[in-house]
């Protein structure tokens, strides 16, 4: 039998392939119309196909873009901590200008943070009283022993010198000396000068807490002296049976209410509002102020080296100005904030311009959380409002029997 023959002349191949082969299914073109597709690669032949998974372009995108990435993140970490080394190398080498960071719970208030020479800074505002336990007033305060305790923690070599940042009416006399007394043990104990800046008053405790510095200075427009003690207020109500407190109470109440006081002891009741101080009472108390006063008037005298007399009969509890205060020698000098620090600088033989000033700063938001209390050390907080009722003071100087003061005006304007 004889092949069919193309035109040619050769024969021609079967169009069908043999019965014994299966037809192959058809298969759909898998592109769209426009420019031919990429060739691909061919398979070897006999070699072991591997299953491609759906996403499998999508993965082996993915996967070397993210190789790339953690390889580019891991030469930049490597390059990262060599710079370090090498930074830390050449500071322990040769940097003799590195400054140390500011101590812990500390903060840089003046001059640059790379400054290598620090001085300490402590505040000193508001109400002086002694310790927590001495309660809170409405305007918050400072607790002189916390203050103190600071202050006899520092040793020589941990700063260059104290400033004492004042902004003070007083208050009681026991926290005022507590500060004036770590003021005297540093100077003993480092050699360091103090200094006392007013920022805006430094009236009596405050006067008691910074006598002993080497250098006051106040700025402008401030209040500086009341070397003065006081008691009070002494209530005396006549013919008053009782007190209405009540929103709409006119304050005063006659009637069949009465009040009376059961004790031991002469003198006893002392400041009952409803009778008069006898003439004991009255001496007793007054000679106890007598010896406060002379306590407060000698140490100013001999930190401001201005004679007792001189305080006693001219200086008197008046409150000064600055430029009167200088004159009366209660101050040293009158200059803004930044002139008062760098004058500080200068006092302790340092160069203001490699100089900073720390200070406390309240506990960090994680230091919070593990409990820390949320204020300043030394600074006693403002009374705050609970549930729902207004705040109310609980310090001495606010509540109780009044007690001797080293306080200029009223103290009640810091009670509500």
């Amino acid at each position: 039998m004889s092949l069919p023959t193309d035109p040619s002349g050769q024969p021609s191949r079967p169009t069908q392939p043999p019965a014994s082969a299966p037809m192959p299914p058809p298969v759909a073109a898998q592109r769209v119309s426009g420019p031919a597709p990429a060739r691909l690669p061919q398979r070897a032949p006999n070699a072991a196909a591997r299953p491609v998974p759906a996403d499998g372009p999508f993965r082996r995108g993915f996967g070397t873009g993210f190789g790339v990435a953690l390889g580019a993140g891991a030469v930049l970490v490597a390059l990262t901590l060599v710079s370090l080394v090498g930074m830390i190398g050449l500071s322990a080498v040769g940097s003799s200008q590195a400054a140390t960071p500011a101590a812990a719970g500390y903060k840089t208030i003046w001059g640059p943070t790379t400054a290598k020479s620090v001085m300490r800074a402590v505040h000193i505002s508001g109400a002086i009283m002694g310790s927590a336990s001495d309660g809170v007033s409405l305007s918050g305060g400072t607790y002189g022993y916390e203050v103190a305790d600071m202050i006899d923690k520092l040793g020589k070599d941990d700063a260059k010198g104290l400033v004492m940042i004042m902004n003070t009416p007083g208050g009681t006399i026991y926290g005022s000396k507590a500060i004036a007394d770590a003021v005297a043990r540093y100077k003993e104990r480092t050699g360091h000068k103090v200094v006392a800046y007013v920022e805006a008053m430094s009236a009596s405790g405050g006067m008691y807490a910074m006598a002993g510095a080497d250098h006051i200075i106040s700025d402008y427009g401030t209040l500086v002296g009341s070397i003065g003690v006081i008691a009070g207020p002494f209530e005396r109500y006549k013919d008053v049976t009782g007190v209405d407190g009540g929103l709409l109470g006119s304050g005063v109440q006659a009637g069949s209410i009465t009040s009376e006081y059961l004790s031991q002891g002469k003198g006893k009741d002392f400041g009952n509002p409803y009778r008069d101080m006898n003439a004991e009472e009255r001496k007793v108390f007054t000679d106890g102020m007598a010896r406060e006063y002379a306590a407060f008037v000698d140490h100013v005298a001999a930190g401001r080296k201005i004679p007792a007399a001189t305080i006693r009969n001219e200086l008197g509890a008046y409150i000064y100005d600055p430029a009167t205060a200088k004159e009366k020698k209660l101050i040293d000098d009158v200059m803004g904030r930044d002139a008062a620090f760098r004058k500080a600088a200068e006092l302790n033989g340092l160069d203001p311009a490699q100089t900073r000033i720390e200070a406390k700063e309240a506990p960090s938001f994680l230091d919070a959380l593990l409990g820390a209390e949320q204020r300043v050390s030394g600074q006693a907080p403002a009374a705050v409002p609970i549930g729902g009722q207004p705040a109310k003071a609980t310090a001495v100087i606010c509540s109780g029997t009044p007690m001797v003061l080293a306080i200029s005006g009223d103290p009640a304007r810091l009670c509500g």
